[in-house]
């Protein structure tokens, strides 16, 4: 037997500001958030429970999913697991041109490393996460 599709989860205090940053980092459409709290109403959730998570998916399909939740704790320490983007476009600039939009969205560039793997920049998402594009 084997598992069926994966989703990544990310722990966070804005699952809707996160959600909506990565839905435009990836292309996924952003979370219906009014949608989502009116399907949960309607369910019988409390209101200080609605914006607790929401996900987001690949609307082509063969992206993984994405789902935030709150929790009350804040980041403090690397993340273990982190998602490496890929720059599309052609020529050399094609990373820079990457990096530029996305701290444009909201994130922040910590560095460009070098290895056998080749050069990829880290940066963090606005909660801290870090995350590489190559």
């Amino acid at each position: 037997m084997t598992s069926g599709h994966v989703q990544v989860t990310i722990d966070c205090a804005d699952p809707a500001a996160l959600a909506t940053f990565w839905a435009a980092v990836l292309g996924y459409r952003p979370p219906d958030i009014d949608g989502i709290h009116a399907a949960l109403r309607a369910l019988g959730h409390r209101e200080e429970d609605l914006g607790n998570w929401y996900r987001i998916e690949d609307p082509a399909g063969p992206g993984p999913r994405l789902a935030f939740q709150r929790v009350p704790e804040a980041k403090s320490v690397k993340n273990r697991v982190h998602l490496d983007v890929t720059a599309l476009g052609d020529g050399p600039d094609a990373r820079a041109v990457e990096v530029a939009r996305l701290v444009a969205l909201g994130a922040t560039e910590v560095k460009v490393v070098t290895d056998e793997a080749g050069t990829f920049v880290i940066l963090q998402d606005p909660e801290g996460n870090e995350f590489c594009v190559g």
